[in-house]
């Protein structure tokens, strides 16, 4: 698929494509595109205005859900996700503005944790928001692993890859997780899947969330997974365990549903069934050991 991004042909078309976008909301192009990330899955390509650099983004087919996704939650939660200037789905190609700088590099200069509460924010205002269009979004093709489902998904998934039989054996554990978790009522929604501090930029004193192409339709509170336990937990310097999540949780809480206390009780068993989430998410290209990575934190809560 990389081959694609570089096609000339393919190239000339979406330069066109941008162009005329560009044209139309009165911000013409300044200078030469420079094509900053092919990967099989997608490619993004910097693109100057005199009003500032704007970011064209294309995804393969089995992807092009995102643009619906970042589309809608620009729209719910504007404060959240730069403006989109135009988006075609049926391509899978969006353009928007620059997002600013990734948090990745802005905590290494800091030396500081604390945006993540103000990212957390963030994932709770936009799963709020996002419940009236569900149904849309598994319609475009978002995968669907609400509680409902999730636990056949983990069966297929450990019956077809190269796992150890430990976890074969724990499918009637996700099934009776699932139905625990269940009980609690929270609404399922869009979870972004893959919330780390690449995909977060910042701009100013707003933390903008990116890179919808791995979002699901699942347990909200699944997002803490990846977020908590496998970023924020390592701290500044990657050593796992080394920084409490607890209050980052109860953070999130108090934004996600501040008059239901009783939903805390909810987090041990969403923390380890956002790792079966996240192992069954195969719309990117994934290697094994990742998989493997993702089951060893469902069942053992650590590498």
């Amino acid at each position: 698929m990389e081959e694609r991004w570089r096609d000339p042909d393919w190239l000339a078309e979406a330069i066109d494509w941008v162009d005329r976008r560009l044209t139309e909301v009165g911000r013409p192009r300044t200078g030469e595109p420079d094509q900053v990330h092919v990967r099989p899955w997608a490619t993004a390509i910097k693109v100057p205005t005199e009003q500032g650099p704007t970011w064209f983004k294309a995804d393969t087919e089995e992807l092009v859900h995102e643009v619906l996704a970042t589309h809608l939650v620009a729209q719910r939660v504007p404060a959240r996700v730069p403006p989109l200037i135009a988006d075609d789905p049926d391509h899978g190609w969006m353009l928007m503005d620059d997002a600013g700088t990734r948090l990745r590099e802005v905590i290494a200069d800091e030396r500081d944790l604390s945006r993540w509460y103000d990212v957390l924010d963030g994932a709770a205002d936009i799963a709020r928001a996002m419940e009236p269009d569900v149904e849309r979004l598994v319609e475009a093709g978002v995968p669907d692993r609400r509680l409902a489902v999730l636990p056949d998904r983990y069966a297929d998934l450990v019956e077809t890859a190269d796992v150890d039989q430990r976890f074969r054996d724990a499918v009637p554990q996700v099934r009776e997780m699932a139905e625990e978790l269940a009980s609690y009522g929270v609404t399922e929604t869009l979870q972004h899947d893959d919330l780390h501090d690449g995909q977060v930029f910042v701009r100013g004193d707003r933390q903008l969330i990116l890179d919808w192409g791995d979002a699901v339709v699942s347990h909200p509170f699944f997002t803490l997974s990846v977020t908590l336990e496998g970023v924020v937990a390592w701290g500044l310097d990657d050593v796992e365990s080394s920084v409490d999540i607890a209050p980052l949780v109860a953070s999130y809480l108090r934004r996600y549903a501040p008059e239901r206390p009783e939903l805390a009780d909810a987090i041990p068993l969403a923390l380890r069934l956002g790792w079966v989430c996240r192992a069954t998410n195969t719309t990117t290209v994934e290697d094994l050991e990742s998989t493997r990575n993702r089951l060893t934190m469902f069942l053992d809560g650590r590498l």
